[in-house]
């Protein structure tokens, strides 16, 4: 016989044995229906002669394939075996096909993508299903009937959902069964004469179901892994994670208090007394100061960041003490002292996991911790956790912090060493702008400033020889700075905050946060041994004395990140998800204790998004999808991708090349535009850097882009130090006379519908100023502007108006700039009024 033959053979023989089984299964059936089933068809239940109101899920198995006993394997179809078995197992617990993850956040089966089967159809093959059975291909009609009352079944959804198929994956995976069986060119040979069977009254639409789960199966590969899902995922012992730290014999030692009490001097006087130690801290800033200070006095200390490695040693030797952001914690490496700054912001949602994995995982027999005391109760129990000994040093501030019970009013009344705190640029570009119309200089500093001009605009405020004696910050002032401060003055107590699910909105000031602020004046060691703090608002003041009154929550979890280990497991098993995908996956399954929560993942799915179409390795992708950039900034972004493309081609980013991208060299900002794109820029170089030192081979040129960052460092510093001239200029520039600065702030509130409202109300006071312009018989659009200007005086009165900028949301100078906006847009005109168009027209007639 040739090879056809016997494959023709073979099967008729295994059909001829599955019939000759159909006696002893239907026996099978007929036992189960005497015992479980009465006459009347209704289930029993066991030692119980009432019936049960519903039929039971068991019904379908009294057909062709429905019981197989467990002391006879199905070895027609052993890929069957599990599904079936699971479906008569009470063992199957209800969790195993639960939607939900343990916080019940979100359905985890709108996670899973349906995978397209792939089928391999040979002309040559005979179809052995035609040829045992009637051919399909004219009874489409016939079988989209039988599916269609196979989906609808009751018993089929529930031994569906038994299986792990909720509603939403049933209905899926028999879109993707139906259109299969409908389309494909050969079935297999055995659904191909059940479905013949049914199509001629000798089968039942049940009998499909085992070849529906195959299928469903293959759609969702998950079905077949979710106890290695789960085991992956599982987070409720971090701890263990750190095997060389878990050897260790770890004393904690908590050094609590508020800002400026001494707590990481007392800390880092240990630190320079170890014969090795590293320093983690939460900025890039801190970690050099640290590595400055400690190489004055003579010991070596390294810098490690994302972006920058500076040995101590000219040969490049690794000294035994390092100073380092937190993230870039060595946990390998064994020191004798370790100390990690602010520990409280191991609470932080989206860096909370690089706290929690240095206390957990950093080797060092002696490990100093500082930070608020909120912190000290959750740092007990984790290393009561981990078995490590704790004691805890508290501190008091070393100089007074006073309230003040007057606000600053209008910025004529202040003086030297005041600090105003704004939590969006464009409030600080207005600050800036009216105290230089004043004579008074000012040092700006807000986040997105490189760190170089950062510390030039902190020196520039604590020289006292220096003319500028005023800071204008937002609370990037909060950390990494010291600063001579007197007075700090809250412009607003309301700022945007990132929420539990990534969403951003807007928040009073925490308790934490404003003492974090407020604690920088009356530093001591400074010329001012005293601080003060207030409010610019005279309605804010109430706010800040009881915000500062409240005492500071404890810290109920630390962060937790799931690993590149972690998601390269996910990917083993779900083949065909992508990175975004399993992340999604990962923190939907996972499970943590109540001393931990998994942080937001949202910029990295962004990322992943992002580059999801450019064909790269799990590792790197996952590697990429790290890089600390700003998502919202359309350069940067642009950038971000030309690498990942450049990577995945395997061409290397040399200096030229990089050089042609950005545009170097670069000159000195001419308004504020240009200093933002001089920003992004300098991010962009900060990216370079942090690729440069995980994939060295494809960001070669290091220490020239280094280079040419400290140069870039130098043009921003020139910028912000003429700020006030960028902004004239920017106002210059603009078509209504006004900066028009983009701020993620105003986005927002317009997102929100604040800044709607505010524009209707502002709108209907306009449009009554036109109609009384067009009455009194004036057409000039100057005249129109000067209507408009009162308009926005009798807006600034108004209840909504008077409650946004009461709360901060809102200042003068942007309603300002929004009633511009509106009169430029068109909506100045007399639109709509009898007469014809607006105050532009009719001065064209003129």
């Amino acid at each position: 016989m040739n090879a056809i033959q016997k494959r023709t053979f073979r099967f008729l023989v295994d059909r001829f044995k599955l019939q000759e089984s159909l006696c002893s299964r239907l026996w099978w059936a007929h036992v189960f229906s005497s015992h479980a089933y009465g006459q009347d068809g209704l289930q029993r239940v066991p030692g119980n002669n009432e019936p049960c109101s519903k039929r039971s899920t068991h019904s379908w198995s009294r057909h062709r394939y429905g019981i197989v006993p467990h002391s006879s394997p199905n070895r027609l179809y052993p890929s069957l075996t599990c599904p079936l078995r699971r479906h008569t197992s009470r063992h199957y617990s209800d969790s195993d096909s639960n939607t939900n993850n343990g916080n019940g956040e979100k359905n985890i089966s709108t996670l899973f993508i349906p995978v397209p089967v792939k089928t391999t159809f040979n002309p040559d093959d005979i179809n052995i299903g035609e040829e045992l059975g009637a051919s399909l291909k004219d009874k489409k009609a016939e079988l989209l009937k039988v599916l269609n009352s196979f989906y609808r079944r009751k018993e089929i959804q529930r031994l569906a959902a038994e299986n792990g198929l909720d509603e939403l994956l049933f209905h899926q995976a028999f879109v993707s069964f139906r259109k299969y069986i409908v389309e494909v060119e050969s079935l297999e040979p055995d659904l191909h004469i059940i479905l013949s069977d049914i199509l001629v009254g000798a089968g039942h639409v049940d009998d499909i179901f085992p070849y529906f789960m195959r299928h469903a199966r293959q759609v969702f590969p998950a079905l077949d892994c979710m106890d290695d899902l789960r085991k992956i995922s599982d987070l409720t012992d971090p701890a263990q994670w750190y095997p060389d730290a878990r050897a260790v014999k770890r004393k904690i030692i908590f050094h609590a208090g508020p800002t400026n009490s001494g707590k990481t001097y007392h800390a880092l006087e240990r630190f320079c007394t170890a014969k090795s130690g590293v320093y983690c801290g939460p900025l890039k800033l801190l970690a050099n100061e640290v590595h400055m200070k400690t190489n004055d006095k003579g010991i070596m200390c390294d810098l490690v960041t994302g972006e920058e490695r500076r040995y101590a040693n000219p040969e490049g030797i690794p000294a035994s003490h390092v100073a380092c952001t937190v993230e870039m914690t060595n946990v390998n490496q064994p020191y004798e002292v370790a100390i990690i700054d602010e520990i409280q912001m191991l609470r932080d949602p989206s860096r909370g996991w690089a706290w929690t994995r240095a206390f957990l995982g950093v080797a060092a027999e002696e490990i100093h911790l500082c930070g608020e005391e909120a912190a000290v109760k959750l740092v007990q129990q984790l290393a009561e956790s981990t078995g490590d000994e704790m004691e805890v040093r508290r501190y008091k501030r070393l100089t007074s912090l006073k309230i003040l019970d007057e606000p600053l009013g209008c910025l004529e009344n202040v003086r030297p060493g005041d600090c105003i705190v704004a939590f969006n640029k464009n409030d600080l570009y207005s600050i800036s702008r009216q105290l230089e119309a004043m004579g008074k200089e000012c040092a700006v500093i807000y986040g997105s400033l490189p760190p170089g001009t950062k510390l030039g605009q902190a020196r520039k405020f604590n020289d006292p020889d220096d003319p500028c004696k005023i800071m204008v910050a937002t609370d990037a002032i909060g950390m990494g700075l010291n600063l001579s401060i007197k007075r700090v003055i809250f412009n607003s107590l309301i700022r945007p905050i990132i929420n539990e699910k990534g969403e951003k909105e807007m928040d009073r000031l925490s308790t934490s946060q404003a003492l974090q602020i407020a604690g920088r004046a009356g530093r001591f060691g400074t010329q001012f041994e005293e601080g003060e703090v207030t409010t610019f608002l005279a309605s804010d003041l109430p706010m800040l004395k009881e915000i500062l009154a409240c005492s500071v929550d404890n810290i109920e979890a630390g962060g937790l990140h799931p690993t590149a280990e972690q998601i390269e497991l996910f990917a083993y098993h779900l083949p065909e998800a992508t990175l975004s995908n399993l992340i999604d996956i990962f923190v939907n399954l996972s499970k943590v204790d109540n001393n931990y929560f998994v942080c937001n993942v949202d910029d990295f799915k962004f990322l992943a998004d992002m580059i999801q179409h450019i064909p790269l390795h799990l590792r790197a992708r996952y590697v990429f999808c790290c890089a600390p950039i700003n998502k919202k900034h359309p350069f940067i972004c642009t950038m971000f991708l030309k690498f990942a493309r450049q990577y995945s081609r395997n061409e290397p980013m040399t200096y030229d090349w990089f050089c042609r991208q950005i545009g170097w060299p670069l000159s000195v900002p001419k308004n504020i535009r240009d200093l933002m794109h001089l920003e992004a820029v300098h991010d962009v170089m900060d990216l370079y850097l942090w690729m440069s030192y995980r994939f060295m081979d494809m960001f070669p040129d290091t220490a020239i882009v280094h280079g040419i960052q400290r140069e870039l460092d130098d043009i921003i510093q020139e910028g912000v130090v003429n700020i006030t001239k960028l902004i004239r200029a920017t106002e210059s520039r603009s078509p209504n006379g006004v900066a028009s600065l983009p701020d993620d702030e105003i986005e927002r509130k317009k997102r929100t519908g604040k800044s709607a409202d505010l524009k209707n109300k502002s709108k209907s006071k306009a449009s009554g100023t036109r109609n009384q312009a067009q009455s009194d018989g004036s057409s000039d659009e100057e005249t129109n502007g000067d209507k408009l200007d009162q308009g926005k005086l009798g807006s600034v009165s108004g209840r909504l108006s008077k409650e946004l900028i009461k709360q901060g949301l809102l200042s003068e100078d942007v309603l300002d700039q929004l009633h511009r906006e509106w009169r430029s847009s068109g909506m100045g005109g007399v639109k709509g009024n009898k007469g014809g168009g607006g105050g532009r027209k009719k001065k064209k007639k003129k």
